[in-house]
């Protein structure tokens, strides 16, 4: 149905590309759309890249996003983490163009389906696992088991560190993926809602103004949530690699 506020969440093939072991690769609006968000992301920093002496409005603005991003790095994870800059770069702005481009109707929102915060989620916790592995060796893990502690504690406190840890990317993927649905469900039921009061005309036509008004509001909400959400994603990735640096030898 047209008026389904779930259907716009529906992953539709586009082009069959080969078959491997009886399953069909296929090219998705989902696929097609995030490709569309990394060559926009591209071609907005090669605009803002052209290193005059005298920087434009389009330059100020791409060192602008860099020097957020770098600070945030250095601000949560210290300035030894800055090479770790890139990674925590191309999450927030990839996320965030994700979330953008899903505002528009005629778009797909590749960051409401949970395969695809999931796997972001788990490549950032697997980065922070091998980083953290290759820089202190075995000694990571005494993260799970901080110092200082009487023995019996660590019966209690080893089981709950573990669990924390592996609930990271659960949260990380959830949280991106629940906001992006919640808020787009929303603005359809009252799109489909204000339709619905449009079409009885009369008196009751008038009533239309209510859910107008509601979606102009939640569309300027989800605009700021998908901001907000880029944001919380890309903090906690380096609050995560902390675990990276600060390891109590």
């Amino acid at each position: 149905m047209a008026s389904d506020p779930m259907e716009q969440f529906k992953i539709k093939d586009a082009a069959e590309l080969f078959e491997i072991g009886g399953q069909t690769i296929s090219w998705t609006n989902s696929s097609f759309w995030m490709v569309v968000s990394a060559i926009l992301i591209i071609g907005f920093f090669a605009l803002t890249t052209k290193r005059k002496l005298v920087p434009g409005k389009m330059q100020s603005l791409g060192e602008l996003s860099y020097e957020f991003i770098a600070n945030m790095v250095k601000d949560t994870t210290g300035v030894e983490a800055m090479k770790f800059m890139p990674f925590v770069f191309t999450l927030f702005f990839f996320i965030l163009a994700a979330n953008l481009i899903g505002m528009n109707p005629y778009a797909f929102t590749t960051t409401s389906h949970i395969a695809v915060t999931a796997a972001l989620a788990v490549f950032t916790i697997c980065v922070v696992i091998v980083a953290g592995i290759w820089k202190n060796g075995l000694k990571w893990f005494k993260i799970f088991a901080p110092s200082g502690l009487p023995a019996i504690m660590y019966v209690i406190i080893i089981p709950i560190e573990i669990i924390s840890f592996i609930s990271r990317p659960i949260t990380l993927a959830v949280r991106l993926f629940a906001n992006m649905v919640a808020g787009h469900v929303m603005l359809k039921l009252f799109a489909i809602f204000a339709a619905f009061l449009a079409a009885k005309g009369g008196i009751v036509a008038l009533g239309v103004v209510v859910p107008v008004l509601a979606t102009t509001a939640i569309v300027a909400l989800e605009f700021l949530i998908a901001g907000l959400q880029a944001f919380v994603f890309a903090i906690l990735t380096c609050v995560y690699l902390n675990d990276v640096y600060h390891v109590d030898h």
